[in-house]
């Protein structure tokens, strides 16, 4: 499926057991624009095969390849603020979901504190 477009390839991939992101670069006349696909590996007989296609157990993995991602193409995005002034604009509205400044984590943890605390 990838091979289809233009025989280019991703400048960079995030990979956890059988989930895979694929991170594109497309130039744009504002600069930089980074694009993601995800798929899952699997086996068909002998042959490897890939599908976008997920089932509720490939969930969590995909949001941590999706995390790992995000935080690669912010990173990647801040190296080269010049050559992608649309990363500022991305970067303020990717904040407050994930900025690993602590937010994100405090968000995290106030999501997830009161399914531990139903049981207590």
């Amino acid at each position: 499926m990838m091979a289809s477009m233009n025989n280019a390839k991703p400048i960079h991939e995030v990979r956890l057991g059988s989930i895979k992101a694929a991170v594109w670069r497309n130039e744009t006349t504002t600069g930089f624009r980074y694009n993601v696909t995800f798929s899952r590996l699997y086996k068909d007989g002998d042959q490897w095969k890939t599908t976008d296609s997920f089932g509720r157990d490939d969930l969590l993995l995909l949001r941590k390849v999706a995390d790992q991602t995000h935080s690669w193409i912010l990173a990647k995005s801040q190296e080269h603020p010049s050559q992608n002034p649309s990363s500022g604009s991305q970067s303020s509205h990717a904040k407050p979901a994930s900025t690993g400044d602590g937010s994100s984590s405090n968000k995290e943890e106030r999501l997830s504190t009161p399914e531990l605390a139903l049981p207590d």
